[in-house]
C-alpha cells in the first residue's frame, strides 16, 4: 500500500510498504484526509529531536472503518466516519495515574515518535478510533489539532466573566478562541495576519489585534480597562510570545502553554510573584476534548473551506511542506488526501 515518508530533512517520498493486518479488539481504517501538523514541518525541516528518520507522518485523521476485529464492542461499523486519538498512555506514570493520560510520561504520538497515518490503511486498538456521527471524512481530519485548543481552555479553567487573550491564530490558537467564546469569554486574539484575525473574529473573538503592526501591550491594557486578560494561551511557541503572554496577562491571572519555544526564553521571572500568576502547560487533549469539537463541527457553524489550505495527493506532499516552509504564517492546514 501507498504511504507517505519523510526520509532525511527536506525530503519526502511515497512508499510502497506492508498493508497492515487486523487483530483482536482493533480496527482497520481506510484513510482518507490527513493534515499536516506544526510537528511534521519540523520534522521535514530537521527540527525535531523526538522523531527517528524514516518516519510516516501524520496524526491528523478523517478515515473511513473498513473492517472490524473480534472483541470490538458494539458502536462500531463498516463505513462509518471516524478520526482517531493519536496518542499512547502507559496506565503507569504519574500523569496516568494522576488520570491525565494525555501528559502520559511515555506518550508516543502518530507520526512523531511512532509512524503515523499518512498511509492507506491502519489499524489501531478501538478505543483509539473516535465516531464522528454527522461529519464528513475531511472534517474529521480537523478535530485533532481544534481538540488541542480546547484542552488548553479547560486547563485555564475558562469562565463567562473572563477576558482571554490567545496568542496565534493557527488551527491551535483558533481551536483555543471557538472554546472560550463557547463558555462565554470575550476573547482577544493576536496574529501577524490581518486574513487570520478576520477568521478569528468570525470564530468567536470580540477584538483583535495585530501584534506586527500595534503595541500589544497597550492594546490590551485599552480594551481590558487596564486590568490586562484573566487569561492568556500561547499557541505559537516562540520566545517572544512567551514573554508577551507574562506582560499581557493581569494580576492573580492564568497562562496556559501550549507552543513549544524552540530556543531559550528569559523572563522577568519578578512577574510570575508579583502577579501571583498561574502558569500551566497544556499537551494533547483528552477525550472530552474530542467529543467537544465534534459536537461543535456537528453544529455547522464551523467555515471548514477557509481552514484548509490546500489538498494535496501523496506524490504531492513533498512539494506542498516546502512551500508551507517557506511561508508557514498563511498556512492553516494542508491535508494529504488519499
Amino acid at each position: 500500500m501507498k504511504a507517505v515518508q519523510i526520509t532525511e530533512a527536506g525530503k519526502v517520498q511515497v512508499a510502497d510498504i506492508v498493508k497492515p493486518t487486523l487483530g483482536a479488539g482493533e480496527i482497520l481504517l481506510r484513510i482518507k484526509y490527513v493534515g499536516f501538523c506544526g510537528s511534521d514541518l519540523n520534522t521535514y525541516l530537521g527540527r525535531n529531536p523526538m522523531v527517528k528518520m524514516p518516519v510516516i507522518p501524520g496524526h491528523e485523521v478523517g478515515a473511513v472503518i473498513e473492517e472490524i476485529g473480534e472483541g470490538v464492542p458494539v458502536g462500531f461499523e463498516k463505513g462509518m466516519n471516524v478520526t482517531v486519538n493519536p496518542y499512547t498512555n502507559c496506565g503507569k506514570c504519574a500523569s496516568c495515574r494522576n488520570g491525565r493520560v494525555n501528559a502520559c510520561e511515555h506518550n508516543e504520538t502518530l507520526g512523531v515518535q511512532r509512524n503515523g497515518s499518512m498511509q492507506e490503511f491502519l489499524v489501531l486498538p478501538w478505543t483509539k478510533v473516535i465516531p464522528a456521527a454527522g461529519l464528513s471524512d475531511k472534517e474529521c481530519a480537523l478535530i485533532e489539532p481544534m481538540s488541542v485548543g480546547f484542552h488548553a481552555v479547560s486547563r485555564a479553567q475558562v469562565t463567562d466573566i473572563d477576558t482571554v487573550a490567545v496568542i496565534g491564530c493557527g488551527m491551535i490558537g483558533l481551536g483555543a478562541i471557538v472554546r472560550a467564546s463557547l463558555r462565554g469569554a470575550r476573547v482577544i486574539a493576536l496574529d501577524i495576519d490581518d486574513e487570520k484575525l478576520e477568521l478569528a473574529k468570525r470564530l468567536g473573538a470580540s477584538m483583535v489585534i495585530n501584534s506586527k503592526t500595534e503595541n500589544v501591550v497597550e492594546r490590551v491594557r485599552e480594551l481590558t480597562d487596564g486590568y490586562m486578560a484573566d487569561v492568556v494561551i500561547e499557541a505559537v511557541g516562540s520566545p517572544i510570545t512567551y514573554v508577551t503572554a507574562i506582560d499581557i496577562v493581569g494580576f492573580t491571572g492564568r497562562v496556559a502553554c501550549i507552543g513549544y519555544a524552540k530556543s531559550e526564553v528569559a523572563f522577568q521571572t519578578k512577574y510570575f510573584v508579583q502577579k501571583e500568576l498561574n502558569i500551566r502547560g497544556s499537551r494533547n487533549a483528552m477525550p472530552e476534548d474530542f467529543r467537544a469539537v465534534i459536537h461543535y463541527l456537528q453544529n455547522g457553524n464551523c467555515p471548514m473551506n477557509e481552514l484548509i489550505s490546500a489538498v494535496v495527493k501523496p506524490e504531492e506532499a513533498g512539494e506542498a511542506l516546502q512551500k508551507w516552509s517557506e511561508n508557514p504564517g498563511k498556512v492553516f492546514r494542508m491535508l494529504v488526501e488519499f
